[in-house]
């Protein structure tokens, strides 16, 4: 016979009889049918600790019926469909705990996003409103603003040495690639680049840098692919610097030529750590397999968005001496890179997808160069009309590189990214056939599988970044399109094999969950001071106690993450379980292991107030008149800007209050160090109050 072993569902066989046995009441393996009691039995071998006996209580009374008169394959069938259904419960606890993780994620993700959105909202604001004394756009103010969308969000650097583009490169360990390139030199760089050995001379980098913007400038705004000559075309996503999935596409599905042509959809960098190492080994295998490999521009294509997610840092970090000119050049790439891929005149490849205003014949038609970054629109001094044309032009070049589909039909923006749109299947099914075309293929998502199909086979989302959020989290894909039917075969991969193998399915699924809270907890501490405030204003009795409700809905008006708050409850504060209320000021608590990855991104007041020479700027844009000092006119002004921008506008009695207190000698007005220093005491005091509450706790 068999007995099931305590603490789990699973079956063992012994001689003899059929033993019973009780799980621990603590279990999580909880539903509504488990809160009976049954009799504990003997069987004591556990088998597997990640399941209960107590799960199996509802299947163990049905057992018991008739259990004598039952022959040997009546008993083996109700002990399979015992196992099936406990199986399927846990599974389905599992996926729960799969896709709370994933909104987490993604929520966090677009959340960052949208403050840069809205930072630049900001920036354009400025640009566009700040008048000089003659009531005219300063061109001189123009300019000057315009560097400082690009230093306010720069890292530091040291000041070496450029890139002699005369002088011949000095001997270096690193691959010696020659030019023009070819086959042998893609297998050196790759070798060099898997092997992690010495880096490739900024001599070589500066040439697949100019050699590449030479071939893309040649390029039309949309790409035309074909299946003609190959008989089949690749189609990656999002790599997000991630050099070992691109590495194991390449193993899988060979390198690009014109007999196996390849299009990536953008978002070569960013996030990774190998972000330069994807980008110049893309752009290398363009230059050295001419109609092999056919590259789209992304939304991270772009050194505003390379600031805050840690491009521009890397190549610092690689090439210290010689980081600003390469930026440079990598700039000059990226407002060359085309906007997207039409393949046999069928597909639409594009990195976002569209909206209901998309028009392919204006995006043929516009100058793509212009469009240095996309969070700062092209500012064209001259008539109304032709300002309105840029901002139209603009928009569809945003919404291409921005937008996400949805289930629902229609067309709104997105809220989330607060960039792009989200456009629904009718909105696709009217694109398709005013272009005649069958179907779109974008990224700009991670998809747990690497790929998604929505809009009845109308819109593929392929992404092919491996373990994007945590190891584990999500598998890599890329679609093959073969023959001129264009059939899809869907690969999926995972990097690092080696290290998820050895995870069991829960241990990923609790990995992947612990990472997720950690970057929750980082997101709400943020938020600590308006959730404390909210928090305290609920609780009108001061017990350190409020509803779950009140809770809930605290979370939600001060984060604006959209997340299952109700659902994360138990992750994140304990509740009461006479009075059912939550005690608040666990928010504030990560009870996980805080050995996780290191957030990659920086929030928006960090990165704005990082170092003097931005604030020397943001001081000189709202010092309207050049006059060194800030009046209450000019701070009102600029304040209403942004206003339009953040959730609580002030009024012009706060304005007044801190005017005065960054007018420290009481002059009426503010200078520039009365500018820096209310920032520098502003930030040690915030410092102050976090240690002194962190000391509060601890006693």
């Amino acid at each position: 016979m068999f007995s099931l072993a305590e603490g789990c569902g699973c079956v063992s066989f012994r001689g003899g009889r059929r033993t019973r046995s009780q799980g621990d009441d603590s279990s999580s393996c909880r539903s509504s049918e488990i809160e009976q009691e049954v009799p504990q039995r003997s069987g004591k071998r556990l088998l597997n600790g990640e399941c209960t006996m107590k799960a199996l209580v509802p299947f163990l009374k049905f057992w018991r019926r008739d259990d004598v008169s039952m022959t040997k394959a009546e008993r083996t069938m109700k002990a399979a469909i015992l196992i099936q259904q406990w199986y399927r419960r846990y599974l389905a606890r599992m996926e729960v705990r799969r896709r709370y993780t994933w909104t987490i994620f993604q929520n966090i993700e677009y959340a960052g996003e949208h403050d840069q959105v809205k930072l630049y909202n900001f920036f354009n604001a400025l640009l566009s409103h700040m008048m000089d004394t003659n009531g005219r756009p300063s061109s001189e103010r123009t300019s000057r603003t315009a560097s400082v969308l690009e230093q306010v969000f720069s890292e530091e650097s040291d000041e070496g040495g450029g890139v002699d583009e005369t002088a011949p490169p000095k001997p270096s360990r690193g691959p010696d690639v020659e030019f023009p390139l070819q086959r042998k030199d893609i297998d050196l760089l790759i070798e060099a680049f898997r092997k992690k050995k010495h880096r490739l001379h900024p001599k070589h980098v500066a040439q697949i840098l100019k050699e590449a913007t030479q071939v893309l400038k040649r390029l039309p705004n949309i790409n035309v692919a074909t299946t003609s000559i190959s008989s089949q075309i690749t189609v990656c996503g999002d790599l997000h610097g991630k050099l070992d999935d691109l590495l194991v596409i390449f193993h899988k599905n060979g390198l690009p030529s014109p007999e196996n042509p390849y299009i990536f959809n953008g978002d070569f960098v960013d996030r990774g750590k190998k972000g330069l190492e994807v980008f110049l080994l893309l752009l290398a295998c363009m230059l050295a397999f001419p109609g092999g490999v056919f590259l789209n521009r992304g939304n991270h294509e772009d050194l505003i968005m390379n600031s805050r997610y840690g491009f521009i840092k890397e190549v610092h970090m690689k090439y210290r001496h010689n980081a600003e000119r390469l930026l440079k050049l990598i700039e000059c790439v990226y407002r060359w890179l085309p906007l997207g891929t039409i393949i046999n005149n069928r597909v639409f490849v594009v990195h976002g997808g569209i909206s209901d205003t998309t028009d392919l014949d204006m995006i043929r038609s516009l100058e793509r160069d212009k469009y240095v970054s996309l969070l700062r629109p092209p500012v064209i001094e001259g008539s109304t009309a032709a300002e309105s044309i840029d901002k139209v032009e603009w928009k569809q070049v945003f919404d291409i590189l921005w937008s996400d589909p949805q289930c629902i039909g229609g067309c709104v923006a997105n809220a989330l990214r607060g960039a792009g749109t989200y456009f629904g299947p009718d909105v696709t099914a009217s694109f398709l056939q005013k272009n005649k075309l069958s179907f779109i293929i974008r990224s700009h998502e991670c998809k747990p599988g690497g790929y998604e199909i929505m809009h009845g086979g109308n819109v593929i989302t392929i992404f092919s970044a491996s373990n994007y959020y945590e190891l584990g989290s999500n598998k890599g894909a890329y679609l093959k399109l073969c023959g001129n039917s264009l059939e899809r075969q869907f690969v999926q991969y995972t990097a690092a094999v080696s290290r998820t193998r050895r995870l069991t399915f829960r241990q990923r699924v609790g990995l992947v969950e612990s990472s997720a809270m950690r970057e929750l907890h980082n997101q709400i501490m943020m938020a600590r001071r308006s959730l404390e405030a909210t928090f305290r204003s609920l609780d009108s009795e001061q017990s350190g106690f409020i509803s779950i409700s009140d809770w809930c809905q605290a979370m939600e008006e001060t984060t604006h993450l959209g997340l299952p708050w109700r659902m994360l409850k138990d992750k994140l504060v304990r509740t009461d379980p006479e009075t059912r209320k939550v005690r608040y000021m666990d928010t504030f608590e990560l009870n996980t292991n805080r050995n996780g990855r290191k957030s990659d991104t920086l929030t928006v007041v960090e990165t704005l107030y990082k170092n003097q020479r931005s604030l020397e700027a943001i001081f000189k844009i709202l010092d309207k008149d050049n006059s060194g000092y800030i009046t209450l006119e000019e701070f009102s002004e600029a304040c209403q800007l942004i206003g339009k921008y953040m959730p609580n506008p002030m009024t012009q009695e706060q304005l007044v209050d801190i005017c005065r207190l960054m007018d420290i000698n009481k002059d009426g007005l503010v200078d520039l160090n009365e500018f820096l220093e209310s920032f520098r005491l502003a930030e040690k005091s915030l410092h102050e109050q976090e240690r002194m509450y962190e000391d509060m706790q601890a006693t």
